[in-house]
């Protein structure tokens, strides 16, 4: 298998990146059991597929491991040049106190470790609580090690639209934010992709696929019992489906992409997918990879086969207009993780 052309983007100079990033929350433990062994050996077909970057954390359990492991292995079957076609973009999510240089340092230091890497090729930084804005220390030691090329490029992961106008007003440089952005929680259009774009900030987009609700599978379902729910993003979405306009509305929705993936020859979660790649400032999704367990890499490159077109985008817009405004029930970007 061999992706278009336009599935990379020249995310940074020197930083080239696939549209469609393998998420790697799925080995945090949250979504059941994963073989290390196993976990691996999937990396080598998503990379042969052309499917080059994944999204990781520090907290997502082993997946910085994975990543460390994955790499020795890829350099002892293919050589040290075959490192530089992969992209891990990983997380630092700290308990908000002191920032200082040694304690943001010595964290940098223990995803370069796991993930085998000198330098990190982007660090995506969270902070749960604004009140306390020793984030802006945190950034500024941050930048200074990016400087120093122990970090490629400095990120964000769920800020707000006034925290990224504050962090360039400080002078601190950031290449993108990871948002929650889907068909469901259209958020993003409000306030941060406009800003992203006058500041030439990318968004990287996670929850595209709600879990994995946005698709055929559901498609002419019963709403799902609380049982039926039964990993971290199923439970996670589910609710954000109930806020934006609940089951039936959604059953809406599923049918309006059926229509139009039977029209192109698709899927509907690869329909969802389009529909946020086309947005503006939208540099990549991020789908979630159960690596060894259930592997969708032939049906995700699908979403670069087709274009909607200007009455598919009608059919979908017809239905969201009757769903709630997550805007106005949630706030603007992260701030489900901050009330």
């Amino acid at each position: 298998m061999t992706l278009p052309t336009e599935s990379r983007l020249q995310f940074a100079a020197g930083l080239p990146v696939c549209r469609i990033l393998n998420g790697m929350w799925q080995v945090s433990g949250a979504h059941g059991r994963i073989d290390p062994a196993a976990a691996v050996r999937a990396m080598f077909d998503y990379l042969d597929a052309g499917f080059t970057t994944w999204d990781l954390a520090d907290h997502y359990g082993p997946a910085e491991d994975f990543i460390g492991e994955f790499r020795r292995q890829l350099a002892a079957a293919r050589g040290e040049e075959a490192l530089s076609g992969v992209q891990a973009f990983t997380k630092w999510v700290p308990s908000p106190g002191p920032m200082t240089r040694q304690i943001v340092a010595d964290n940098v230091d223990i995803s370069r470790r796991r993930m085998g890497v000198e330098r990190l090729d982007l660090l995506q930084f969270h902070w749960w609580e604004y009140r306390d804005n020793r984030y802006l220390d945190a950034l500024t030691h941050l930048a200074e090690l990016r400087d120093a090329g122990k970090i490629h490029r400095l990120a964000l992961t769920n800020f707000d639209t006034q925290r990224l106008r504050d962090i360039a007003g400080h002078g601190i440089r950031v290449v993108s934010n990871q948002v929650q952005y889907s068909l469901i929680d259209r958020r993003p259009q409000v306030q941060m992709s406009p800003v992203c774009a006058e500041q030439r900030v990318w968004l990287l987009a996670y929850g595209v696929l709600c879990g994995g609700l946005l698709s055929d599978r559901y498609l002419g379902q019963p709403e799902p019992s609380a049982a039926a729910l039964n990993t971290a993003s199923l439970r996670k979405y589910k609710q954000m489906i109930d806020a934006w306009g609940g089951w039936a509305l959604f059953q809406q929705l599923l049918a309006a992409l059926r229509a139009i993936a039977d029209k192109h020859g698709v899927s509907i979660a690869n329909v969802a997918v389009r529909y946020i790649l086309d947005q503006p400032a939208v540099a990549g999704v991020i789908i979630g990879a159960r690596l060894g367990v259930a592997e969708h890499i032939a049906a995700n490159a699908r979403a670069f086969a087709f274009q909607p077109d200007a009455a598919d985008l009608a059919n979908i817009a017809a239905v969201l207009a009757n769903s709630r405004d997550l805007y106005q029930i949630i706030g603007d970007c992260g701030d489900e993780y901050r009330r």
